[in-house]
């Protein structure tokens, strides 16, 4: 006897059924576990990671040659060449250089050798004539010429990886390079997927008129788990109301979310929804106002989330994707975002040397126009370039030259490119990093960071290429930071304090309880005392520049880009003081001398202040849990921290 067929009771709209559906299952909990970096390939990590080490740890050479001291180098030519002894040690990679380079003399050394105490440049062996027991230098190096400072790459306490990025080949690799061989990642949630009804088959067996193979599991179980679950393929089951129910209850126990495909409608046949409804709270929506899809079923058992697709293939897909999808993601710790756009413009000229295709690793950052390629220029050794880029841009081996501006084509490195809520540029801070993680987990702004030096950030901020700036710049002038260099269309959050300070290691008797003073004149009559210094344009640099009054001491050529590699370079005996700030002198145990409070402040374009993500920033920075935080790191916050000029 045909039976009566029903009709849908409570059509509601998407969102009504999403509202409905979220009601009853949130809050979603995302559980984490430890595994092997050689098992995460695809995971997603469930915590923020903090190198513990520099990369590269020593200060290395990036070619094959001769460590050298770059200023008995400067007048070498072919006509001319300077002649130079070679020490009687060679240097390989792994090994430790046990002499001091002297006047006169240079220390062969390979790719990867560590740079020996006195050496501030290598030459390339290409530019030297090998004379027996000597060296003809043809070509001058400068300082810091074909040398990776210490933690140039990757410094010691820096924010490597942070939690929620999904782990591709580039940040396993990152995370072999610090050494780090277990990690806390999200635990893949697993999807039962179950199909249903008598005409399905699977697919291999011979097919009867009638019959249909079952596609939707295998789309649904490869849709599992490209959103980041695991999916647990439960099979076929015919229209058996005990059987279906029974195999829906194993799954609710072994799952934690179950998708069936069929049986959604109210036909005699149809009793997916049946084995729902008799659960708690069992049904809560049955019709969606969506074509195709409306037959689509949302309940749970508990908190299990539980939802039957409609059985034609196209719905069912679509339907996945528009309501379990997310809630996969969401248990996979995985956001939602995609863009595919890949058009931009360079943002400064870029050389290339012609007779050779290049390949330049860039970030991406939105732009006034469009999106804006940054060339990530660390070095062909560096793996945070590779892991932190957004693609490449090829440049033609008869191409000499980008310019500023030039349209590019960027080719994305993955499937797809996540475009950020909030972009910062500028001058790195570890305790920005701690601004931002918080940020991303309590806000759940995806915040993306390009590091180009405060000058650097503040053009960004003038071309509309960034949200906000990290700056630090001291004006020699006027003694003050930052707020000199501001143009009038440019504001500032105001930030915390770093102290700076002459950082010495710990037990060195010439500057043991020193004054500031004493050091520097202790450091500047001593010739085996030698400093590293930090890169011209810094606000460091002016620093050091007004308390050395134009005097410049062994080691002052030695130009380093970072408070981190300065602090390397004491560590390591290659330089014996410098200038850097408090939480980096303690997270290498320095001794420290204080100079004076420099202001790290947040750089915005006045017609951003009104941004919403700015303000969310802003919360962050203000909140007593960041401000507690950035106190125990060893920054200063002041009154007027978080608010604007």
């Amino acid at each position: 006897m045909a039976k009566e067929q029903q009709q849908f009771l409570d059509v509601v709209d998407r969102d009504e059924a999403e509202r409905r559906w979220r009601s009853a299952i949130s809050p979603l909990v995302t559980q984490a576990e430890n595994v092997l970096v050689s098992e995460a390939l695809g995971r997603i990590l469930a915590e923020d990671i903090i190198s513990e080490v520099d990369v590269p740890g020593f200060d290395r050479s990036n070619v094959d040659g001769y460590a050298i001291i770059s200023e008995e180098s400067f007048h070498s030519s072919e006509e001319s060449p300077n002649h130079f002894l070679i020490n009687n040690e060679e240097i390989s990679p792994g090994m430790i250089p046990q002499m001091e380079l002297k006047s006169g003399t240079v220390s062969a050394i390979a790719t990867g050798g560590m740079i020996p105490r006195g050496a501030d440049a290598v030459a390339m062996v290409e530019h030297t004539l090998f004379m027996h027991d000597r060296i003809q230098l043809i070509k001058p190096v400068s300082p810091g010429t074909n040398i990776s400072y210490a933690g140039t790459d990757i410094a010691r306490g820096e924010l490597t990886l942070m939690s929620g990025s999904r782990l591709t080949a580039r940040e396993t690799g990152l995370l072999a390079a610090i050494g780090v061989s277990t990690i806390s990642v999200y635990r893949k949630p697993k999807v039962a997927v179950i199909s249903t009804g008598n005409e399905i088959i699977a697919p291999g067996q011979p097919i009867l008129p009638g019959q249909v193979y079952d596609a939707n599991a295998r789309m649904l179980a490869d849709a599992v788990r490209e959103n980041g679950g695991e999916a647990v393929e439960y099979g076929i089951v015919a229209d058996d109301y005990d059987e279906l129910k029974s195999r829906i209850s194993i799954a609710i126990q072994e799952c934690d979310l179950v998708v069936l495909s069929g049986g959604t409608s109210k036909g005699g046949g149809d009793i997916s929804y049946q084995s729902i409804s008799e659960m708690d709270p069992g049904i809560l929506v049955h019709g969606v106002a969506l074509k195709p899809g409306k037959p689509v079923c949302l309940g749970a058992s508990g908190k299990t989330p539980i939802a039957v697709l409609p059985g034609f293939p196209t719905s069912a897909i679509f339907t996945f994707h528009e309501f379990v999808a997310p809630i996969i993601r969401e248990l996979a710790g995985i956001s939602d975002r995609k863009t595919d756009s890949i058009p931009a413009v360079m943002s400064s000229r870029v050389n290339s040397e012609r007779g050779r295709t290049e390949y330049l690793l860039v970030g991406l950052m939105p732009g006034t126009s469009g999106l804006t390629a940054y060339p990530m220029g660390k070095g062909s050794g560096s793996v945070t370039t590779f892991s932190r880029a957004d693609g490449f841009v090829v440049i033609s081996r008869h191409q000499e030259y980008i310019e500023a501006n030039e349209k590019v084509e960027v080719i994305p490195i993955g499937r797809e490119l996540i475009p950020s809520d909030l972009v910062v540029i500028g001058s790195h801070c570890i305790g920005l990093d701690t601004i931002l993680s918080q940020l991303s987990k309590q806000k759940k702004v995806r915040s993306k960071t390009l590091w180009v030096g405060s000058q650097g950030g503040l053009d960004s901020v003038s071309r509309g290429e960034c949200d906000i700036a990290g700056t630090h710049l001291l004006d020699p002038i006027t003694d003050l930071y930052n707020t000199p260099f501001l143009n009038p269309d440019i504001t500032l959050i105001h930030g915390y304090g770093r102290m700076q300070g002459f950082v010495f290691r710990s037990g060195d008797p010439r500057f043991k309880n020193c004054s500031l003073k004493m050091a520097i004149d202790i450091a500047l009559s001593a010739s085996d005392c030698r400093m590293v210094c930090r890169n011209r344009g810094s606000g460091t640099r002016v620093l050091i520049d007004q308390l050395l009054e134009g005097r410049k001491p062994t080691g002052y050529n030695v130009e380093v880009r970072s408070h981190h590699a300065v602090a390397a370079s004491v560590i390591q005996c290659r330089s014996d003081w410098g200038i850097t700030i408090e939480p980096v002198a303690r997270q290498y145990g320095l001794e420290f001398i204080p100079i004076r409070q420099e202001f790290y402040d947040f750089a915005v374009e006045r017609s951003n202040q009104n941004s919403s993500t700015v303000h969310q920033f802003i919360d962050i920075l203000k909140s007593e849990l960041i401000q507690s935080q950035l106190i125990k790191m060893g920054f200063m916050i002041r009154p007027e921290t978080g608010s604007w000029l």
